[in-house]
C-alpha cells in the first residue's frame, strides 16, 4: 500500500502538472510512466553490470552503450534542473523512441509519444518523487498506478480503465492462468488484467518459466491486449514492460468494429471489463458479431466477441452490467441461452453497486464461462458479494487493515467478522468447492448452485434474486403444513416432559 506521505507527494506533483499547463489526467499519467520506465531501465542495466562483475563476463544485452551512458537516470538526475530538462527532452526521449528496434511492440507505440514537460521545476519535482518509490516492488508500482488512475475524473468516458485492482486479482485467482495459456483482454486500457495475470503466472509457475521455450512464450506470445486509444496503448505497453514482460502483443484494434475472423479461436483465456457505452450504429458493428446476436447493445456484442475469440475449451471471466443477467429483449435472452445451452456457463458472481464508485454506481456481475460449442452446463454457481473490503460510498475507504484486503490476504485466513467486511477470500474458497459441498447449499445462502433445468424454466434468467424469490414462494406455499408438523412435535415433547416430571415426583 502507498503511504500517506507518498500520496501527498503525488498529489503535489499532480498539482504541479496542472499549474504547468498539463491538465489532461491521462497525459499526466503518461508522462510519469515514461519517467518510471526510464528509471527502471537504469535499474536493469545496474543489475546486468553487477552480474558481469560477479561472473567476470561481459554485460549481457546491455541497454546502454558507452555512447548513451549519460542518458541513464542515475546520470541525468544529478544535473541541475535546466540541464536535466535539456538532456531528457533532446537526448533521452529521442533515444527512448527507438528502443527495442523497429519490430517491438514498445517502439511501435512510442513513435507518436511526446515529452510534454516543459519546465525544469516540474521535471525536478517528478524526479524527486520517483526517486522515493521502490520501483523494484511490483505491488508498489501497481498501487501507484491505481492511485493515479483514481484521479481520472472523466469516468463516463474512461470507465474502462477503472477496474479496481482487488477485483482484477479475484478474477485472475479464480481463473488461475497457467504458463501455456494465451491470455487476451480485447479492451485492455492500462493492461491491468494482463499485468496481474503475469504476476500470477510468475508467482505460481516460477520453475516452468525457467525453461527457455516457456520463458519466450511468456515474454512474446502469452499476453494480448487491444484498445483504440493510442495513449492507453502506450501506457499499457509500458506497464507490461515495467512488470517484466519484454514484448507483449498490445495493439490498436477497434474490437467491435473490426471483423474477428483473423483472431477467431486463438485465445485460451479472456479476462476483461470492456466499456459499455450503450448502443452502436448497426453500420459501425462488425458483421460477424451481428451474425451471433442481432443487437446494438455493446455489452452483448462484447460477449459475442469473446465467444468468437476463445478457442474450444477456452475460458472467460468478464464483468458485465447487471442488466445482462435479466434483460428481457430477444438479444439478451438469446445470448444467455447460447451461454447455457451451446457452451458451459460456470458461475455468476454479483458485485455490490458501490464497487466502481465514485466514478459509477452501476450494478455489475462477473460471468465465468467455458467455450465448448457443445453445451455442458449442469449447474451454475452463484455468489452474492455484499462487501469487497472497502466502503461502498464515494469515499471507498478500506474497512480492514491492508494485509487483510483482497482475495488472498497477506495475513492469512480472516475471521467470520472480517469476512463480513471482505467477502473475496470466501468467494475464492467456495469457487473451488462449487462441484462439491456448494451443490448442497440452499438458495437462501450467500452462494449456491442452480441446476440447468431450473434456469431453463426461468427463461434463462441469471439474476440471483430470481432464484431466491422462487425459494420464498415455495416456502410460503409449504409454510402452514410445516408449522403444523413443528407444533405437533413441540406438543409431544412437552407432554413427554410433563410425564417425566410426574414420574420423578412420585
Amino acid at each position: 500500500m502507498i503511504t500517506g506521505e507518498l500520496k501527498s507527494k503525488i498529489d503535489r506533483v499532480w498539482d504541479a502538472f496542472w499549474s504547468g499547463g498539463i491538465s489532461n489526467p491521462l497525459e499526466v499519467i503518461e508522462q510519469i510512466t515514461y519517467l518510471m520506465f526510464i528509471r527502471r531501465l537504469d535499474d536493469l542495466q545496474t543489475a546486468k553490470e553487477n552480474k558481469s562483475n560477479r561472473t567476470g563476463r561481459p554485460v549481457e544485452d546491455p541497454i546502454f552503450t558507452p555512447e548513451t551512458d549519460l542518458l541513464r537516470w542515475s546520470r541525468f538526475t544529478n544535473e541541475a534542473p535546466e540541464n536535466m530538462l535539456t538532456m531528457v527532452r533532446d537526448g533521452v526521449f529521442p533515444w527512448l523512441r527507438n528502443l527495442g528496434g523497429n519490430d517491438s511492440t514498445y517502439s511501435h507505440h512510442m513513435r507518436d509519444a511526446r515529452f510534454t514537460i516543459t519546465t525544469s521545476n516540474l521535471l525536478a519535482k517528478v524526479v524527486d518523487m520517483l526517486d522515493e518509490i521502490p520501483l523494484g516492488d511490483k505491488d508498489v508500482k501497481g498501487d501507484l498506478y491505481e492511485y493515479m488512475l483514481g484521479k481520472i475524473a472523466t469516468a463516463g468516458h474512461n470507465g474502462q480503465f477503472r477496474t479496481p485492482r482487488h477485483i482484477i486479482r479475484l478474477m485472475v485467482e479464480m481463473m488461475a492462468p497457467g504458463p501455456r495459456d494465451e491470455i487476451c483482454d480485447p479492451a485492455c486500457g492500462t493492461s491491468g488484467f494482463l499485468v496481474v495475470s503475469a504476476e500470477y503466472v510468475s508467482r505460481t509457475h516460477r520453475d516452468a518459466l525457467l525453461e527457455p521455450t516457456q520463458r519466450r512464450h511468456f515474454n512474446e506470445s502469452m499476453f494480448h491486449g487491444f484498445d483504440f486509444d493510442n495513449t492507453m496503448l502506450r501506457i499499457g505497453s509500458m506497464n507490461m514492460l515495467l512488470h517484466g514482460v519484454e514484448n507483449p502483443d498490445i495493439r490498436y484494434r477497434d474490437s467491435l468494429a473490426e471483423s474477428a475472423a483473423d483472431e477467431a479461436e486463438r485465445y485460451s483465456l479472456i479476462l476483461a471489463n470492456p466499456p459499455f457505452a450503450g448502443s452502436l450504429d448497426h453500420d459501425a458493428t462488425a458483421k460477424d458479431l451481428q451474425a451471433v446476436v442481432k443487437t446494438k447493445k455493446t455489452e452483448l456484442l462484447f460477449l459475442a466477441l469473446f465467444l468468437r475469440l476463445l478457442k474450444p475449451g477456452g475460458r472467460g471471466a468478464v464483468i458485465v452490467p447487471e442488466g445482462v443477467l435479466f434483460g428481457a429483449t430477444k438479444a439478451h435472452k438469446e445470448l444467455r441461452r447460447i451461454l447455457v445451452e451451446d457452451h458451459k456457463l460456470d458461475a455468476v458472481v454479483k458485485l455490490p453497486s458501490g464497487v466502481f464508485k465514485p466514478y459509477a454506481g452501476v450494478s455489475t456481475a462477473i460471468l465465468f464461462f467455458t467455450k465448448t460449442n457443445s453445451g455442458g452446463t449442469d449447474s451454475v454457481w452463484f455468489y452474492d458479494v455484499t462487501a469487497d473490503g472497502w466502503s461502498l460510498d464515494d469515499k471507498r475507504n478500506p474497512l480492514l487493515e491492508a494485509e487483510k484486503l483482497g482475495p488472498v490476504p497477506e495475513s492469512g485466513e480472516l475471521t467470520e467478522r472480517e469476512l463480513q467486511k471482505n467477502n473475496l477470500p470466501d468467494v475464492l474458497r467456495r469457487w473451488n468447492l462449487r462441484n462439491g459441498s456448494e451443490q448442497d447449499r440452499a438458495f437462501a445462502e450467500q452462494s449456491f448452485c442452480v441446476p440447468k433445468e431450473a434456469i431453463v424454466m426461468q427463461g434463462y434468467d441469471l439474476s440471483m434474486n430470481r432464484y431466491k424469490k422462487v425459494l420464498h414462494e415455495d416456502i410460503e406455499h409449504r409454510a402452514p403444513a410445516e408449522l403444523m408438523d413443528k407444533l405437533e412435535r413441540i406438543e409431544a415433547e412437552i407432554q413427554q416432559g410433563v410425564s417425566e416430571l410426574k414420574r420423578m415426583l412420585k
